[in-house]
């Protein structure tokens, strides 16, 4: 994750308390690098929070559809924000192109959604 917000330190602090508050030591041999592993693992999962899923969409020009564009079964693994609990489903996505035709590529769509689910949020939001 490039965003500036994204504070890696102040995550494996968070981890380091946690893990104290539930009694745990974090120095102990199988936990010492848990704060850092949550810090990484927290970087790609969230990754949505910094990424514009305009970014990743390609426009093609001129292709001769008019006709709905599906995709359907797209994984998809997000964080609920109230517990911080992962969620798992699956994305369809349909469009119709606009009158000038244009369309994007089937692996864009599923790029924007894996972009839009990787941020804390309620299901019913994203779905």
């Amino acid at each position: 994750m490039t965003s500036e917000r994204f504070d890696h330190t102040k995550i494996e602090q968070g981890v380091r308390l946690l893990l104290e508050g539930i009694g745990e030591d974090p120095e102990r041999p199988g936990l010492r690098e848990t704060p850092s592993r949550v810090a990484r693992m927290y970087a790609e999962i969230f990754a949505g929070i910094a990424a514009d899923a305009a970014n990743v969409v390609t426009v093609v020009e001129g292709a001769d559809f008019d006709e709905m564009i599906m995709v359907r079964d797209i994984p998809l693994y997000s964080v609920c924000e109230h517990h911080l609990l992962p969620f798992v489903g699956k994305a369809h996505v349909a469009y119709i192109p606009n009158k000038s035709q244009q369309i994007t590529g089937l692996s864009k769509v599923a790029r924007v959604v894996d972009i839009l689910a990787k941020k804390p949020q309620v299901q019913e939001r994203l779905t």
